[in-house]
């Protein structure tokens, strides 16, 4: 069965999460912004998510972490949770 590892910063909106995808296309550091913006307990760790499995996600983040590009920065994507 696949498994997975990710990062990601939660925020509140679609806008908050665009504004931190074009910081990171300008080359800036996901764990520091992981660890100054997100509202998810993972964001103390940079953001990491550690090693997960289909289904143990949300569906909408599953999509992404499962049938998106390895290694690039997605989303926003949108959850109950917020946007990450």
């Amino acid at each position: 069965m696949a498994k997975a590892c990710a990062l990601h910063i939660l925020v509140k909106t679609k806008a908050e999460a665009e504004k931190l995808k074009q910081q990171l296309a300008k080359g800036a550091d996901f764990g520091a912004l992981a660890k100054k913006h997100s509202l998810c307990p993972s964001g103390k760790k940079g953001g990491d998510l550690g090693e997960f499995r289909p289904g143990q996600m949300v569906r909408a983040f599953d999509e992404v972490v499962f049938k998106k590009a390895v290694l690039e920065v997605h989303g926003p994507v949108k959850t109950q949770f917020g946007f990450h």
